[in-house]
């Protein structure tokens, strides 16, 4: 067993543009861990991505997966996961990742998060509402849930570089290691 295979997880948490992707990168090869990304593991498992899977085997099957996947991936040790948007929203998943490593809160303020999401021509689950009015509200069904998943919260609208957040989230979460 390597070093890395002892130490727990750390989990990335956060809405849609909220960098879990891009700092879970920078975090692992920081660390010199793996990183897996919840959406490309969907991908990579079902040959869909999130929005074809829900349209083609609906909502149910992809929150199936997700707990399966979330299992298998809180079973192991050492990895950085950037979880999907909604994972922590629901209590089989938050239970599941409870003492297996910190749970990092990703947030931005809605403009920042929507420049975000435009930027990188995110697809989006809620089309009839405008982008800001569907973020608005799964902040507001979730903000709660995420909260209560977070060992420690981060503000990535703040204006600095994916570098030093990264280097601003490694030092919050040594503690955890």
């Amino acid at each position: 067993m390597t070093a890395t295979e002892e130490l727990p997880n750390l989990y990335l948490a956060g809405m849609i543009g909220s960098g879990k992707t891009t700092l879970g990168q920078i975090i692992a090869r920081r660390l010199s861990r793996p990183f897996i990304d919840y959406d490309w593991e969907l991908e990579k498992e079902t040959g869909l991505d999130l929005h074809s899977l829900i349209r083609e085997r609906g909502w149910l099957e992809f929150r199936e997966h997700e707990y399966t996947t979330i299992k298998r991936l809180s079973q192991q040790r050492g990895l950085v996961v950037g979880l999907g948007g909604g994972t922590v929203r629901y209590e089989w998943n938050r239970d599941l990742l409870r003492g297996t490593g910190p749970v990092v809160l990703l947030t931005a303020d809605l403009e920042v998060l929507s420049a975000r999401v435009r930027a990188n021509d995110r697809p989006r689950v809620n089309t009839e509402m405008t982008l800001e009015e569907e973020l608005q509200w799964m902040w507001d069904q979730g903000r709660e849930k995420y909260l209560a998943a977070a060992d420690e919260v981060y503000d990535t609208g703040c204006g600095l570089s994916p570098d030093q957040e990264a280097d601003q989230i490694i030092a919050l979460v040594k503690k955890f290691f």
